[in-house]
């Protein structure tokens, strides 16, 4: 995907004050570093910033003082409660350079009938370019049998990416679902029931 490009302003202000009169105005504070520069603290638009999160690993340009600067996103610091967007760090990037992100696991393909699927990790961590990093891995599970797995070292990676998450890792499983003892005795109970009826039917007949 493109550039998502923000205009951010320096800050001057700390502390958990500052930051909330930072929130209150509608921005978020955020830090970018990187590449032996010191750590640029920042307030970011808040709305377009949001908006933005909802990319998985995009890749933005940060714009300081006319001066624009490629960077990611590393982590983003939310209010448990609230889900409100507290703090943004962001690493400074440049083009050609490789880089390790977690990138979401996306499931394709039907297991066969009577079968379902769990996914048991959510998230693989890949290296990939800083400028063309992937939005999510598909995981195909077309066919699979019950008692299939897929490990990490058995996924297509996107072109131009390596793994780093352990390949034995197991990323989604498929099992045949098993009736609990109150599903089967319902079910027992209902034939003996129909058994019962179909009897005293045949009685009266």
């Amino acid at each position: 995907m493109s550039e998502i490009k923000l205009v951010a302003t320096a800050r001057t202000e700390f502390g958990k004050g500052a930051a909330r009169r930072i929130r209150r105005a509608n921005q978020i504070p955020a830090v970018l570093y990187g590449h032996g520069t010191k750590p640029l603290h920042v307030t970011l638009p808040g709305h377009e910033t949001m908006l933005s999160l909802k990319n998985s690993n995009a890749l933005y340009s940060i714009e300081l003082d006319g001066k624009a600067t490629l960077a990611i996103v590393k982590d983003v610091q939310r209010d448990v409660v609230r889900q409100v967007i507290e703090h943004v760090d962001l690493l400074i990037v440049k083009k050609g350079e490789k880089v390790a992100v977690d990138v979401p696991v996306t499931i394709v393909g039907e297991s066969a009938p009577g079968t379902i699927h769990v996914v048991e990790t959510q998230n693989l961590s890949l290296e990939a370019e800083a400028t063309h990093l992937p939005q999510h891995v598909e995981v195909s599970i077309e066919g699979l049998e019950g008692g299939s797995a897929v490990t990490a070292g058995e996924v297509t990676l996107p072109k131009g990416t390596t793994l780093v998450t352990d390949a034995e890792i197991v990323v989604v499983t498929v099992t045949v679902p098993q009736a609990s003892a109150a599903d089967v005795a319902a079910e027992e109970a209902a034939a003996e029931l129909a058994a019962e009826q179909s009897a005293a039917s045949a009685s009266e007949a």
